[in-house]
């Protein structure tokens, strides 16, 4: 161990200080000195004799250090304290909230004390962020400096879906990795759903040999597989769980009832309400099957919970209770004539006594239950959970009468939305939630009283898979999402601030790339624009360059070269001729790229032509997906924009002056979304030709028609292809209405570019 000079007088740390400090989420209380420690191989680590937790926890630290830093430090039980980083676990330390800690930088080492096993590795993650502020290897100084830091929430959640897409025990593990490096505290399973069953219950194999792999739209084509699915053994469940709690993490797991039931239904018709048996579901979306509610079906869900709280020491099981559609219940007979004896009013009354009936079951065996807030419609257990979902509404009636809530409001906390609307964005659900958007989550609704925003546990975010065949869209959708969140839920409020946090990105994005996480740069990502008309009929283009997140220098280059620090950086919009290549990316203040390279050709063609994404929704309806060619693509590109209730788009301000002829390459995509009592919204189109047509109208969607090209039977065309039509000879700006007549009960298609090409050279 070496020192560097210092004078120790602690002062309260500023806003310019705490950007140098790389930690993510920021600590509660710091202080700094003058003066800086030298971490290296001869640092030791002294725990205390006998005290297997907090070996536990130094041993993380040092093979957390080891993976990052290359530095080797040994643990011992040695009595002295000098030279070392010492954990002590002291009843009488001054943090005195749960999983809070001290932790001192002193000449004499480091030394972190805590009164819970939590705080003390809560206090190592922030010490290895202090010694992590960049991916170089070897020796660290760390500043002098004395922290006091606790969480704000109890509940800092991250739910992740392995029953629309699954993934590996090892991939799970990865994710709870990165969440205690965020302090993130519990992991929110999703295991059933109508598209799978992941969880092996032993009393009823048929879930897992039937209900955990379904049949493809399409199997065996187009890269989709001949099956897919999976399922966790309760051998690998006991090791994810054991992993998880070994970094404070607690697993809650979801057996979702008594709706998103078809792959119950499927391996069981038997404790389903028609007695038939299901495929296990392809359709994203909301599905009709039900559990049935006589004697022998709760006894299946008593026994299926028995299995799972073997597995899971969570005090808490989530039941689901979200979006079950009661047209099964209300045409069974025996379920109204259970209803009417039971004197229930209507079928969500019979959902509530039926999610009470299970509740009961949970509280008999020292679980409580927690469900969607769909739970509150019919009547709940008055010790239930309620999670938040479908906005705030219904955590704010939840709290007001007397229940504890997790806010984890739709679309506000739902990683699934994509985090930009730029044309190389990935797969996700619109409306864009961006980094800045999760940073501004305030997870205590200002019409609740103090009393009742104690009922406020915490808040998590979710990661629905639908659209994530793979653990990198995931981790896409993820991160940093997920570091605005850890500081939303660990930090003070009255500490956030915008644009400290961003300058403290940069040290995790190295941490991420040093760990081969597949982070997103979209809030990074340079954006260049310029008026495409304009440039056109000038021959120049005046650019405009600018990031979601607003920080960072943007530089650029016109003559097709690699961006670097070199390359001029942008301050006001610049004119180029076209044709030319604008080549931008953003770097932090210490000189790292914050988003690799973006690249803008502008010339004619590219002009004249627009990504499918781009294309915005006719007007009538907003719904928004990007997806991928096929239900279960492995790759994060191409990617389509589709709206499965209306498949219209427009071209704005098409310039038509000279323009001849209009050319769309197409996909054509599987209509697997079970829509519910929505179906009734989508649009269906005349068509006059056996598979419909692609129609372009001018200036509206009822406007002339310039062009109406007839689709290729699916039966014998390639997925994708290319259509082609003269247009009449038009003047001036116009838009451009483009859809589809496609039969509804048919595929889906979407536009990959459209091009505008004239006569002109």
């Amino acid at each position: 161990m070496r020192t560097a000079g210092f004078i120790f007088c602690f002062v309260v740390l500023g806003t310019v200080r705490a950007a140098t400090l790389p930690l993510l989420p920021m600590s509660a209380q710091v202080q700094v000195a003058s003066g800086t420690l030298v971490i290296d191989n001869d640092m030791r680590v002294v725990v205390p004799a006998h005290d297997a937790a907090t070996r536990q926890t130094a041993q993380y630290l040092a093979d957390l250090l080891a993976r990052t830093r290359g530095l080797q430090l040994k643990i011992t039980e040695e009595s002295t304290a000098d030279n070392a980083i010492v954990f002590r676990k002291d009843p009488k330390a001054t943090v005195t909230q749960a999983e809070g800690y001290t932790l001192d930088v002193t000449p004499h080492g480091i030394r972190i004390d805590a009164r819970d096993d939590a705080g003390l590795f809560y206090g190592a993650v922030t010490l290895w962020q202090l010694l992590t502020p960049n991916a170089q290897q070897g020796p660290v100084k760390v500043p002098m400096l004395h922290i006091n830091d606790w969480p704000r929430f109890a509940w800092r959640g991250l739910m992740l879906d392995s029953a629309r897409h699954f993934q590996s025990a090892t991939d799970v593990e990865r994710l709870l990795d990165q969440m205690a490096q965020h302090k993130l505290n519990v992991l929110h399973w999703h295991l059933t759903d109508d598209q799978g069953w992941r969880i092996e219950i032993k009393r009823y194999p048929e879930l897992t040999r039937i209900g955990a792999w379904r049949t493809p739209p399409d199997a065996g084509h187009d890269g989709e597989p001949l099956r897919y699915g999976g399922f966790y053994t309760q051998d690998q469940i006991r090791d994810v769980v054991a992993y998880a709690a070994a970094r404070h993490i607690i697993i809650v797991p979801e057996i979702d009832m008594p709706g998103h039931a078809q792959a119950v239904v499927a391996s069981y018709p038997q404790f389903g309400v028609t007695g038939k048996r299901p495929p296990v579901s392809v359709d994203w979306g909301v599905n009709p099957y039900l559990y049935n509610v006589d004697d022998a079906t709760f006894q299946f869900v008593d026994n299926v919970l028995d299995e799972v709280m073997v597995l899971f020491p969570s005090h808490y099981i989530h039941v689901g209770g979200d979006e079950a559609v009661k047209d099964q219940w209300k045409a069974s007979p025996a379920v109204q004539a259970k209803m009417h004896a039971l004197h229930l009013k209507d079928e969500d009354a019979l959902q509530g006594w039926f999610i009470g009936r299970v509740g009961t079951y949970l509280a008999a065996h020292g679980r409580r239950l927690i469900g969607w807030d769909e739970i509150l419609d019919g009547g709940v257990p008055a010790d239930a959970t309620v999670m938040s979902w479908r906005g705030t509404d219904g955590a704010i009636k939840a709290a007001q009468a007397g229940h504890d809530v997790v806010m984890s409001p739709s679309p506000d906390l739902y990683l699934d939305n994509a985090q930009s609307d730029r044309a190389d964005e990935t797969t996700g659900r619109m409306p864009v939630r961006d980094l800045a958007s999760i940073y501004a989550f305030n997870p205590i609704p200002a019409v609740l009283s103090t009393a009742q925003a104690a009922h406020v546990l915490g808040a998590q975010a979710n990661a629905w898979t639908e659209h994530m065949p793979t653990m990198r869209h995931v981790e896409h959708a993820v991160f940093p999402r997920l570091d605005a969140l850890s500081e939303v839920v660990w930090s003070p409020a009255a500490m956030r601030n915008w644009n400290n946090f961003l300058s403290r990105l940069p040290a995790q994005f190295e941490r991420y790339a040093d760990q081969g996480v597949s982070y997103a740069d979209s809030a990074f990502a340079p954006s260049i624009q310029t008026n495409d008309n304009v440039a056109l009929k000038r021959g120049k283009a005046t650019i405009t360059l600018s990031d979601q997140a607003g920080y960072g220098a943007i530089h650029y280059t016109v003559d097709g070269s690699a961006p670097d620090l070199h390359a001029p950086v942008y301050s006001a919009p610049f004119t180029v001729n076209v044709p030319t290549t604008i080549n931008a990316a953003t770097f932090a203040d210490d000189g790292s790229m914050l988003a690799t390279p973006r690249t803008r050709v502008l010339d004619r063609a590219n002009l004249l032509s627009r990504e499918g994404v781009t294309l915005p929704n006719c007007p009538g309806s907003d719904f928004r997906l990007r997806i991928q060619p096929m239900p279960d693509a492995t790759s994060m590109t191409p990617v389509y924009a589709i709206n499965v209730f209306d498949t219209c788009q427009q071209f704005p301000a098409a310039p038509l002056d000279g323009v001849t002829t209009i050319r769309a390459d197409v996909v054509r995509l599987e209509r697997n979304y079970a829509l519910a009592h929505e179906a009734k919204l989508v649009v269906s189109r005349p068509h006059g030709t056996p598979h419909g047509e692609f129609v372009v109208h001018m200036d509206s969607c009822d406007g002339p028609t310039l062009t109406s090209i007839p689709l290729p039977d699916p039966a014998t065309s390639a997925r994708h292809f290319s259509l082609h039509a003269m247009l009449p000879v038009q003047h001036g700006e116009h838009t451009l209405c483009l859809l589809f007549t496609a039969p509804t009960d048919g595929p889906l298609y979407a536009i990959g570019r459209v091009s505008l090409e004239t006569s002109k050279p």
